[in-house]
């Protein structure tokens, strides 16, 4: 995920370096272009990842719940603050790019 995230940073970047009318480009961009992943697959792979870290918190409440002793109260409080802090950080994101989507169709062409 961290290299999915380089990615990101970089499309981010290059992005930047095109609105701002730069001309340079670094090879952190070069690296990019050849990338096969675009955008929209690398959000659904991170809302997946935010799913499973959910459905994982939901099992072992579940499995706590019904007494099952390989977990242990301290497991299930983190994972599901974890799954917390991930459905935040999501919604969050979410926002961000609504935002901007608004942002730009303001924009006067």
């Amino acid at each position: 995920m961290d290299i999915k995230a380089n990615s990101l940073f970089a499309q981010m970047q290059s992005m930047s370096l095109e609105a701002t009318g730069s001309r340079q480009i670094s090879p952190a961009i070069n690296t990019v272009s050849s990338s096969s992943s675009d955008f929209g697959s690398l959000l659904k792979d991170a809302v997946n990842k935010v799913n499973e870290i959910q459905l994982d918190a939901g099992a072992k409440k579940t499995a706590f719940e019904l007494g099952d002793r390989s977990v242990t109260l301290a497991e299930t409080m983190i994972a599901t603050a974890k799954a917390g802090i991930a459905f935040d950080a999501t919604v969050q994101v979410r926002n961000k790019f609504v935002e901007a989507y608004k942002e730009i169709m303001n924009m006067p062409v």
